[in-house]
């Protein structure tokens, strides 16, 4: 057994370390120790010549120079981190799967009198007050900490070494659970395996005793099936209400066949819906838990990655019309979304590949790290390569996407802002709904249309002059490595634009456009129609044409 010690500095991982190691027999680890040997100098002189990022870039390295966790029942090592070491979702996906993770916690205003006493400053808290510099980091890592099993790290050292060898006792190395986050719009958590587990913690939270699984045939089989069981062994009530797949879920009738069943199970305020399945299922499933008696809890179980990255945070609900996507709707934060990456191993490969397409738009927004990611394990992930999730690869995607997604969300939840609001989230939305539209919402998935609709912001973009010709072929190469927006299409030019009247971005009788720059978005209601017909012409056309 491995045991890993994270924490803020200050908390003591290092003197807990190296004691439980001594008692135990085992290995002693310290993570900075070893960057420093293998750069040949401190720490500090580290930072001062590479920078963060090439400090970060040593510890992932020195992270998976751990190699596979200990499997033995003894204790055999004791990995003491640094304190931003489980930042990176790569150094997660290695030291807690499968390893005992331990938070070493404390308050910062005693954490920072530590720190004075150090002979040795941390290079992050440097020309800054060391309680507010503590409790900045602590409020950011500790979604990252939150996994581990907490432990009041700032009790007498004897005291800490005696809490942790009781946990070393008798708990069972789990390491499943990756993320986890309460914010004002639900609990986060991510993880590998995890499903079960954190959706009955989600409705313990509750308060509730029973459940109502709303899901769709190819997901209830998959996971809802197995879901409810374990449901049931925690002693949870379960009750079962299956739609249809994709978006015929997505209309009135099916929601009123949905409530309908309510109905007939007596569902009450506090049964919460848990909602299993793709995006779709989550909008009508999420629809139905707004409505019902004026709303009830819902968790969201995402059993897709377009799901897991996108349309599962955020609170918006919705059916479409014929005349158009997501026109009925409300917006209904959820308990808790729970994204289990393991689900995503039975996605046939056009599904992964087309998550991309929204995973693209959140690397356009402005994470370069998340472009970087694409440009480089982009392909393993679209051919559904098992390496891609070996690797940790679809787990940091997943992650960064949808943490991304729930800071954009919780600046301005209900799309009131303009530039840098929700509205940023739309970037490619507007023609990829026009796009499933006039294609009946048929033959096309989600995220499919979004890569046609980013390369058509990325040509608007570049005849208004707002995205830089280099940062539109960054987007348009990445789309055509990953296979997206290539094709034509079988719809008409005129009959998107005509789709595109009724967008729900439309203000003033003028369509508030997407339009990325060079680290961004700006928003755009001037684009003129010629502009805008041209464009869509060519992306009808198909990729080069």
């Amino acid at each position: 057994m491995d045991l890993v010690l994270v924490g803020l500095p200050g908390t003591g991982k290092t003197a807990v370390g190296r004691r439980i190691a001594r008692r135990r027999g085992a290995e002693f680890i310290d993570l900075d120790g070893r960057i420093e040997t293998a750069a040949g100098r401190p720490i500090p002189a580290i930072f001062a010549e590479e920078g963060e990022a090439g400090f970060r870039s040593r510890e992932r390295a020195a992270v998976a120079a751990l190699g596979a966790p200990d499997a033995s029942p003894r204790l055999a090592r004791v990995i003491a981190t640094g304190g931003g070491t489980p930042i990176d979702p790569r150094n997660r996906w290695a030291l807690y799967r499968g390893r005992l993770a331990v938070w070493l916690d404390g308050p910062p205003e005693i954490l920072a009198g530590r720190l004075r006493r150090s002979r040795a400053m941390r290079p992050l808290l440097v020309d800054r007050d060391p309680v507010a510099a503590i409790a900045a980091l602590g409020a950011v890592r500790e979604r990252v900490y939150a996994p581990a099993l907490r432990v009041n790290g700032v009790a007498p050292v004897g005291t800490v070494v005696a809490t942790v060898e009781r946990l070393l006792d008798g708990s069972v190395p789990d390491g499943g659970t990756l993320l986890r986050a309460s914010t004002p719009i639900g609990t986060i958590v991510l993880g590998d395996g995890i499903a079960a587990s954190a959706t009955s913690r989600a409705i313990a939270a509750l308060g509730a005793h029973r459940a109502i699984v709303v899901s769709e045939p190819m997901a209830w089989t998959v996971v809802g099936e197995a879901l409810a069981a374990a449901l049931a062994r925690d002693g949870i009530g379960v009750e079962t209400v299956l739609i249809p797949r994709g978006e015929r879920a997505k209309t009135l009738r099916v929601v009123e066949r949905a409530s309908r069943r309510l109905a007939l199970l007596r569902a009450e305020r506090r049964d919460p819906i848990v909602a299993v399945g793709g995006g779709a299922l989550g909008d009508a499933a999420g629809f139905v838990a707004a409505t019902w008696l004026r709303g009830v809890p819902v968790v969201h179980v995402p059993t897709t990655m377009v799901a897991q990255i996108d349309s599962s945070i955020g609170g918006k609900t919705a059916v479409d019309l014929p005349e158009g996507k997501n026109l009925v709707g409300a917006f209904h934060q959820p308990a808790a979304v729970v994204a289990d990456v393991r689900a995503l191993r039975t996605l046939p490969a056009r599904q992964l590949r087309a998550a991309l397409g929204e995973a693209v738009k959140m690397g356009a927004l402005g994470d370069e790290r998340l472009l970087e990611l694409l440009e480089s394990d982009g392909t393993l992930v679209a051919r559904g390569a098992p390496a891609a999730f070996d690797s940790g690869a679809v787990a940091e995607i997943v992650e960064r996407c949808a943490w991304a997604k729930v800071e954009v969300v919780v600046a301005d939840e209900r799309e009131q802002g303009e530039a840098g609001g929700r509205i940023a989230l739309n970037l490619g939305h507007s023609l990829a709904h026009a796009i499933e539209t006039v294609a009946g919402y048929r033959g096309i998935l989600h995220g499919e249309a979004v890569a046609y609709g980013l390369r058509a912001a990325a040509r608007i973009g570049t005849e208004l002059g707002v995205t830089p010709v280099a940062r539109a072929a960054r987007i348009e190469d990445l789309l055509d490595r990953l296979g997206l927006g290539i094709a034509p299409l079988a719809s008409r030019p005129e009959a998107l634009v005509a789709a595109l009247a009724i967008d729900k971005k439309v203000a003033g009788g003028r369509l508030r456009w997407v339009l990325p720059t060079e680290s961004g978005i700006v928003v755009r209601s001037d684009v003129p129609d010629a502009i805008v017909s041209a464009v869509a012409g060519g992306i009808v056309r198909g990729r080069g044409r």
